[in-house]
């Protein structure tokens, strides 16, 4: 007998409310693709994903079936039937996301409580067979057999993750991260599915602790839980997966277009910045060796007792001309900023936050301190738009001693002296709430305050870097994988890592080449350098007490190949930098997984060791020790050889030798790319000369162009240049013309010949 059959309905706008015996669910329409699933709860609801009114005029049927209602858009069909069941499918009926209509099993353990004690008297953490997690609600939805799962941010393990489970908590485990490790410093509860080749995505909008089992538990079934708060995802259609992320970035923002200069080579590590001296002696070699660089990096060491928004006096003598010094040289300075503020009576910024009510209270309203570096400290309550404001503000500090960027870490929020107590009052906007609900988006919130102090203080684009994230955190923060290790593990986990965050919206990702924790070695070092050439972060960092890593370290040859990626890095800097200007639009990954591209191509459903830059490169790093050969995959297509220009036919595995200093590397045939020139660092002036490669006899291109600093471009200040080729006859046509200077001259570089173009008469013209 339904103890709770579906009653009535009423359609008010864009929503649909439908009534059950015991309860009632609120459908909200906001594109064809994207319906808002929502129950109330009790809890106060705010979204720190979505900003602004997502929702555009739609039309929909509603229509009362037998034994279910039929809601139709152009796109997505959804059924909800008895018990609250609801079924998606695209609009040719294809299912997509399908309750479950059976039970939870627990994982089958073959074990007794006698043989639990036994296997825990060695330390075991065991679970019995006859338990299971049991959470505040779930969703449990069918699960068919060559269903494929990705996204939710930078998860440990594998490309897919079907057959695993995860956790969305964030948290700062210094344990070398393995495939096993359920959660980390992110939480971005955004799910795209694959089955039979049909796409789907699933936002499920919740800061509190959240489960997601992808068919670990059963083959039968998947579920997402949660410990509390209202029933609230969004079921999100596409044609394809692309289209999801897009519809996804749509719903939540896009990574925004950055400098320029933040797409060149980074170095970075947790020691350097003790004293002008030593940071000066890195930059210095940096040009001895003629490494292109664009930033260095100051850990904790540079402040005064790590207190943040100051800086130490006994091992710098004037900051402001320290930063003066390396921005003569070619060098942009990130300095880190960490939540914890130092409990210090004499300190300004404590002074402030305490006068103001700005940290987080115990329960008994006394202001709760924690450890973290400083020792003793306390929390900004980034939950309030006040404190995010003070904070904003307390950046001037950094902006006038000429600091070009902010890395928010520790912010998930890290804590010293044991977890913070769920219970401890936090903010959720103006109204009291606890670190239960706030936890997960505590690293976005400041993220948001960082982003905001910088565009209000310099005018430029921001560059923030945050460890913790939630989903939308992209709008406001590039991000990095965290404390990785000095392991092969880790540098095979990079690629599926960057590739999901990619697909969750983190255009701008990266992780630390050479690794943070343990030694190096001088092949891992060379490997990584390679395998991470095109990740957007480009950062060398690493831990104090770990061996050196800069790229001299090693001597030859490691230094000469090393090098040479980064001369190679900074060929490409042009393409990258066109593929954020689409993706400022689209949303879409710079980045990508294979399957991403190709989506309905069964070899490519579960690869992790090769990726794609936009739509026409593929990556195959080598990213096992000894290796000198491997193979690669080639989709659909004839790709052709960087290194060689040999052609090969697509849908097919390849041989391919890589010695140590070769990264297998494919162009799709009749392919354009910009070729920039390898430099030192990226100038603020404007290039006069641009050049074109061309794999392949033909291709079409359209390049883009602006001062790579301000906002100017979404006032139109920028450049457009379509470029075609079809053999020895060429075209430039300067498709928009919104920022001066244009390229004075271009060369099309085609495998036998270079052409070179003037612009003469508001046009360009051969002069060869």
């Amino acid at each position: 007998m339904n103890t709770n059959s579906l009653e009535t309905y009423a359609i008010n706008k864009n929503k649909i409310k439908i009534n059950f015996v015991n309860s009632s669910l609120e459908l909200t329409i906001l594109t064809p693709e994207i319906i808002r699933v929502f129950q109330n709860r009790g809890e106060h609801t705010n979204s720190y994903a979505i900003e602004g009114n997502k929702a555009i005029d739609t039309k929909f049927k509603v229509e009362k079936k037998n034994d279910y209602l039929e809601i139709k858009t152009s796109k997505l069909i959804i059924k909800v039937h008895h018990d609250e069941k609801i079924d998606v499918y695209d609009a040719e009926e294809n299912p997509l996301i399908i309750d479950y209509r059976g039970s939870r099993i627990p994982i089958d353990r073959q074990i007794d409580s006698s043989q639990q004690k036994l296997a825990e008297s060695e330390g075991h953490e065991v679970v019995t067979s006859r338990r299971k997690n049991v959470h505040y609600y779930e969703l449990v939805k069918e699960l068919a057999d060559d269903e494929q799962f990705y996204g939710l941010g930078d998860k440990t393990g594998f490309l897919n993750k079907r057959h695993y489970a995860y956790e969305n908590w964030n948290t700062d485990n210094p344990e070398p991260h393995v495939e096993s490790f359920t959660r980390l410093y992110k939480s971005v509860p955004f799910l795209i599915g694959l089955k039979k080749n049909h796409p789907y995505g699933i936002f499920f909008d919740n800061t509190y602790h959240s489960y997601f089992d992808l068919g670990k538990e059963s083959n039968k079934y998947y579920y997402i839980a949660a410990d509390n708060g209202n029933i609230d995802y969004y079921i999100i259609g596409g044609r394809d997966l692309k289209e999801i992320v897009k519809n996804y970035t749509y719903l939540t923002g896009k990574t925004p277009l950055p400098q320029k200069w933040t797409l060149g080579y980074q170095q970075s590590r947790w020691g350097y910045s003790i004293s002008a001296e030593k940071v000066e002696e890195i930059v210095t070699k940096m040009r001895k060796y003629h490494l292109p660089c664009d930033a260095i990096h100051l850990d904790i060491d540079y402040m005064d007792g790590y207190r943040v928004f100051t800086w130490r006096t006994d091992t710098y003598d004037d900051p402001r001309k320290f930063i003066d010094k390396l921005h003569k040289l070619g060098f942009h300075v990130i300095t880190i900023i960490d939540p914890g503020v130092k409990k210090d009576d004499s300190y300004q910024i404590y002074q402030e936050g305490i006068k103001k009510g700005y940290f987080v209270k115990a329960p008994n309203g006394q202001v709760y301190v924690n450890k973290v570096w400083p020792g003793d400290a306390v929390y900004p309550d980034f939950g309030r738009e006040a404190v995010r404001k003070w904070w904003s503000e307390n950046c001037k500090f950094l902006v006038d001693v000429g600091v070009d960027g902010i890395w928010d870490d520790m912010n998930e929020p890290a804590s010293f002296n044991g977890e913070i107590p769920k219970d401890i009052i936090f903010n959720d906007e103006e109204k009291e709430s606890t670190h239960a609900k706030m936890h997960n988006v505590y690293g976005h919130n400041m993220a948001k305050a960082t982003y905001y102090g910088l565009k209000n203080l310099t005018g430029k684009r921001p560059f923030v870097i945050t460890r913790a994230a939630y989903a939308g955190t992209q709008k406001y923060s590039t991000v990095w994988t965290g404390d990785n290790q000095s392991l092969w593990v880790h540098l095979q986990m990079m690629i599926p890592q960057l590739c999901n965050l990619g697909m969750s919206g983190f255009a701008f990702a990266g992780t630390d080449i050479g690794g943070f924790g343990a030694d190096t070695t001088p092949e891992l070092l060379t490997r990584w350098i390679e395998a991470a050439l095109f990740s957007p972060l480009l950062r060398n960092h690493a831990a104090m007490g770990t061996r050196s890593q800069e790229p001299w370290i090693f001597g030859e040859p490691t230094l000469s190949i090393y090098r040479k990626y980064l001369h190679l890095r900074y060929h490409f800097i042009p393409y990258l930098y066109d593929l954020f200007a689409q993706e400022n639009k689209t949303g879409l990954p710079i980045m990508r997984p294979l399957v991403l591209n190709y989506p309905t191509d069964p070899a490519v459903k579960n690869m992790n060791d090769e990726y794609m830059v936009g739509t026409n490169i593929v990556v195959a790093p080598i990213v096992e020790e000894g290796k000198k050969w491997r193979a690669v995959y080639l989709p659909e297509g004839e790709w052709i050889d960087f290194w060689n220009n040999v052609t090969y036919s697509g849908n097919n595995t390849i041989l391919v030798s890589a010695p140590i200093d070769r990264l297998p590397l494919f162009i799709k045939k009749n392919t354009i790319l910009p070729w920039g020139e390898v430099k030192e660092h990226i100038s603020t002036r404007p290039d006069e000369k641009m050049t074109f490669r061309v794999f392949g006899e033909r291709g079409k291109y359209t390049h883009y162009q602006d001062n790579g600093t301000d906002f100017g471009y979404q006032k139109g200040e920028y450049n457009l240049y379509e470029i075609n080729v079809d053999g020895h006859k060429v075209t430039i046509n300067l498709k928009k013309h919104g920022y001066e200077p244009n390229y004075q001259r271009i060369e099309i570089r085609t495998t036998n010949e270079k052409m070179n173009f003037i612009y003469k008469d508001r046009k360009y013209i051969q002069v060869n």
